[in-house]
């Protein structure tokens, strides 16, 4: 049976691969906050001599390509805050609509700068390049729909609908085009190891399917962190360490390796050499309750007591604050005796 730690394995490093979901949500140009209507009417009401106010007026007419130049010009030298990300919001609108993408993004990087942490600018920048992440899938499926690339998101999208088998298939014909294609096999271990009520052998299948990636990609680390989980779960620490070892050379900011390989050394008794990586895993990671947990078992281990519990008290702050009990829980090894 698989540990709920090599399905959280996957999950981690799915986070540091990019690639396209296929996200409908309602069509930005569509869309017109209130704060925007309520300046297109402060615009109204004011000189439109001024460019920017000018340009929301005519925004609010619908007429849209005029005013994306005048904003562009015109932005940089506003003062006003309110009006300039009035403006700004406007200006991604009316970019939108008329597929000027590249203005969009201009756009959004000005508003991100400017108000960085602005609800209404973070929900315009979610909806932004959802659309565009659309359009481009869109654009894909059409141009070249036999291709890898459009196996492959077909075959992401699917599984994060749960849609496992579907999934498989698609990978299968990427396999057929291209079986030695760069992260396939990565991404088919990931597959087994995520389907629900797996057979007794999915360890196995899997284990070969990373393996063959690093035969192809020997800089993936990703399958070296999640065969170094493998390991970890049958409590063959040496590989473990092997593996864990390996990722976080390949990736330096790859705090879970760190990690990991922290937890593998702490298994295997080896208590002075498992702090290095356990301390890097706290500075890449501070509020991961499960790295600092792991170092204090580490100093405590090597006879560092006053250390240890400065650890020990950060552990405990977090998980009282946070409620982190079963996050520590997951992340921490088996004590070794």
């Amino acid at each position: 049976m698989i540990e709920a730690g090599v399905f959280d394995a996957c999950l981690i490093f799915m986070r540091k691969i990019r690639f396209l979901l296929q996200i409908s949500l309602f069509p930005l140009m569509l869309c017109i906050p209130q704060s925007m209507a309520q300046a297109a009417k402060k615009a109204a009401s004011s000189d439109l001599s001024s460019p920017v106010a000018r340009a929301l007026h005519l925004a609010a007419s619908g007429k849209c390509k005029e005013p994306i130049q005048l904003l562009k010009r015109a932005l940089p030298q506003t003062s006003d805050k309110d009006l300039k990300r009035s403006a700004g919001l406007d200006g991604v609108r009316c970019a939108m609509a008329t597929n000027q993408f590249d203005a969009a993004e201009d756009f959004l990087r000005m508003l991100n700068r400017e108000f960085p942490g602005d609800p209404e600018v973070l929900y315009t920048s979610v909806h932004t390049y959802s659309d565009l992440a659309t359009r481009a899938s869109q654009q894909l499926a059409i141009s070249a729909p036999n291709s890898a690339q459009a196996h492959e998101l077909n075959a992401e999208s699917l599984e994060m609908q749960g849609k496992w088998d579907q999934a498989a298939k698609e990978y299968e014909a990427i396999a057929r085009q291209n079986p030695r294609l760069p992260g396939l096999h990565f991404r088919v271990g990931r597959l087994l190891l995520s389907k629900p009520n797996p057979p007794a052998d999915v360890s196995e299948r899997a284990k070969k399917e990373f393996q063959q990636e690093l035969e192809i990609d020997p800089n993936n680390a990703g399958a070296e962190y999640v065969l170094g989980e493998l390991a970890r779960q049958e409590s063959e620490w040496s590989d473990a360490i092997k593996h864990f070892s390996r990722a976080a050379e390949l990736d330096a900011g790859f705090g879970d390796a760190f990690l990991g390989l922290g937890s593998a050394l702490l298994s295997a008794k080896r208590f002075a050499e498992a702090i290095p990586p356990l301390e890097t895993a706290v500075r890449l990671e501070p509020k991961n309750p499960g790295a600092h947990y792991n170092l204090a078992t580490a100093l405590t281990r090597a006879g560092r007591k006053q250390d240890a519990e400065k650890e020990f008290a950060i552990h405990r702050q977090m998980t009282q604050k946070d409620g982190a009990g079963q996050e520590q829980q997951a992340a921490e090894p088996q004590n070794p005796n």
